[in-house]
């Protein structure tokens, strides 16, 4: 037992200096990333590189988008249209049977993260740009897109990146 509490220890030990720097350096939360949107639009925690947008305020959404989430590892839609500057609600659910999440980020940052899920399976946090939501429950991302250009999105749950679970925001000027 001693020694697998000892491999295990470098283990979490790695995967924190890589998810760190994965991530721009940006704070991992102890507690569930399923927390409600006032967490989302604090700014907390997000990436320092603003390329794919910040941290949107519940008072200065222009829309809202519904985005289902099902166990075919899709998105409904997977594919929206901005503008740089407009802050979207994004309103999630989960229609599946298993939990999803909607993650904003870089292509490299989700591929990344993705395959640290995979073997990380149990781990939890919590960041601005995602939101996961157990089976049939639903839950607001807010997020501004402050650059125009391409931002991906996915789902990031053990299997469903590769699955597919995909889509792009095109964000016109």
């Amino acid at each position: 037992m001693t020694t697998q509490k000892h491999i295990y220890q470098p283990s979490i030990l790695l995967f924190l200096a890589i998810t760190i720097t994965a991530c721009g350096g940006h704070k991992h939360g102890g507690g569930d990333h399923d927390k409600s949107s006032d967490h989302h639009a604090s700014g907390e925690g997000h990436h320092s590189d603003d390329s794919v947008g910040v941290p949107g305020s519940a008072d200065e959404v222009d829309r809202t988008v519904t985005v289902a989430m099902n166990d075919d590892m899709r998105f409904v839609p997977d594919s929206i249209d901005v503008k740089a500057g407009e802050t979207i609600r994004f309103e999630l659910v989960n229609n599946g049977a298993v939990k999803h999440e909607m993650v904003i980020g870089e292509a490299e940052y989700l591929i990344e993260h993705a395959e640290m899920m995979m073997k990380f399976p149990g781990m939890e946090h919590e960041e601005p740009n995602m939101l996961l939501l157990d089976p049939s429950a639903n839950g607001d991302l807010i997020w501004k897109f402050t650059k125009s250009g391409n931002v991906d999105f996915a789902c990031l749950q053990p299997g469903h990146y590769d699955a597919g679970m995909k889509g792009v925001v095109s964000v016109a000027e």
